[in-house]
């Protein structure tokens, strides 16, 4: 009924992942969330076999796989298709949460001929903001994972199920605290520049849209969004269940998916694959797997959204420099500055924008870390201290450890003068301390 592979250390194109179910039936593939394993569908498994062979598999790092860092969700898409490509799988339907959910919209977007059916589940079309992930990314980068892997709790569940069910808990906090910390941290920087906001209206497969209506992380009004942008989909939101709520509501998120991918399995295309249509579903006796859910709510037809217009013509440097500054400053300290422009400065922050950042800062010549080293040597020479703050949080993002910083400020002691290094410790200490605490 099932099979196991661990992939080569070798292959950084293919995935772990696990076989379930009948060998002739249709495929169904499931992606996990950040942090989680295949394991995290379980409790799904036993009703999906009945009618599908189910396709698990684990992000890079996650669940004993091979650490191989991914850029991006696309990136992950492209490796999860090797995998079924080495397989023999060539069409299939795909349910994936949070970071798996954008793995299943990559997929849709790229390679809309391999989807027959698409389920989203806890997932946005961009997840908060590039800010969030990155301060993450440091925090893992400076602390390990162990304060990420006690908060999942919080995070995952209602805080009811997390008192209720104290092995699911810290089965949650080690799954966690046992990923490796390079994959999360570039799983983290996948998602800060995941945005397919404009893309919607292109997902062209039936699609289920799946929230918990406790989730605090991508909740139902993340979930509305992505139903008003892609023509062909349904929203289902799950009572008393927060993120992760294919483990905190088993019984409805089962129910939910067998109801969806019996009755919305797109139909083959003229050059088929070997894949037979998948029959509609017998009726599911009622199942209570350690946890009695409540009934979900109904699931609601939306109307389809219409699609953004397209931009014509080369990229703008403008455009490109304020997308850099973003990723390198953050969110925040960037719509700081773009409030405060006005009639006589809006001249500067163009320049600076376009030629620092959609220049300099854009060019491949060197990458952002050694760029972070250099700017902040500069301005330590400069006595900048204010800038310097901004670009320690910056040097941060891009990937330089506190203590790698300290030894580009002793560097600048030797070739800048004590004086100036002194402050430059004391301005960078603070905003080290500051970055690298995990938010309340």
């Amino acid at each position: 009924m099932w099979e196991r592979e661990r992939v080569s250390e070798k292959n950084v194109d293919t995935m772990q992942y696990r076989f379930d179910g009948p060998e002739q039936a249709p495929v169904l593939v499931m992606g996990p969330s950040l942090g989680a394993t295949w394991h995290m569908w379980d409790r799904q498994i036993p009703e999906l076999t009945k009618q599908w062979r189910v396709f698990r598999f684990d992000l890079p790092g996650h669940g004993g796989a091979p650490a191989h860092p991914a850029a991006s969700a696309g990136d992950l898409a492209t490796r999860l298709l090797a995998t079924l490509e080495s397989l023999g799988v060539h069409r299939f339907g795909y349910a994936g949460c949070a970071l798996g959910g954008a793995v299943g919209i990559e997929l849709a977007l790229r390679h809309p001929e391999r989807l027959a059916s698409l389920a989203l589940i806890a997932a946005s079309p961009r997840f908060g903001t590039a800010d969030e992930f990155r301060q993450r990314g440091v925090i893992v980068r400076t602390n390990g994972l162990d304060p990420i892997a006690r908060s999942a709790p919080e995070r995952w569940f209602t805080g009811g199920f997390a008192a209720a069910q104290p092995a699911i808990t810290e089965w949650a906090v080690q799954m966690v605290r046992t990923t490796d910390p390079g994959c999360y941290i570039a799983a983290c920087e996948a998602l800060a520049s995941f945005d397919v906001r404009a893309g919607l209206g292109s997902v062209g497969v039936p699609t289920l849209v799946l929230v918990g209506s406790e989730d605090q992380v991508t909740g139902p009004a993340e979930a509305r969004t992505l139903v008003a942008g892609i023509p062909d989909a349904r929203l289902a939101v799950v009572p008393g269940a927060s993120h992760l709520v294919p483990v905190e509501q088993p019984a409805a998120v089962t129910d939910l998916l067998v109801r969806h991918f019996s009755t919305a399995w797109q139909p083959l295309p003229e050059i088929t694959t070997g894949h037979v249509v998948l029959p509609a579903a017998a009726p599911r006796p009622p199942q209570a797997p350690g946890v009695a859910p409540p009934q979900p709510a109904p699931v609601a037809e939306i109307a389809p959204a219409a699609v953004p217009p397209q931009v014509q013509g080369s990229p703008d440097p403008y455009d490109t420099g304020i997308k850099v500054r973003r990723e390198v400053l953050g969110d925040a300290h960037v719509d700081g500055i773009l409030e405060q422009t006005d009639a006589f400065s809006e001249d500067f922050q163009q320049l600076v924008t376009r030629y620092a950042w959609g220049e300099v800062w854009h060019r491949p010549g060197l990458d952002r870390r050694t760029r972070s080293c250099i700017t902040l040597t500069a301005l330590v020479a400069g006595g900048h201290l204010d800038e310097l703050a901004v670009h320690t949080r910056a040097a941060l993002r891009n990937g330089l450890t506190p203590d790698e910083i300290k030894e580009v400020l002793l560097q600048a002691a030797v070739y800048c003068g004590v004086p100036a290094a002194s402050g430059a410790f004391r301005v960078a200490r603070q905003v080290i301390r500051e970055e690298t605490t995990l938010p309340e």
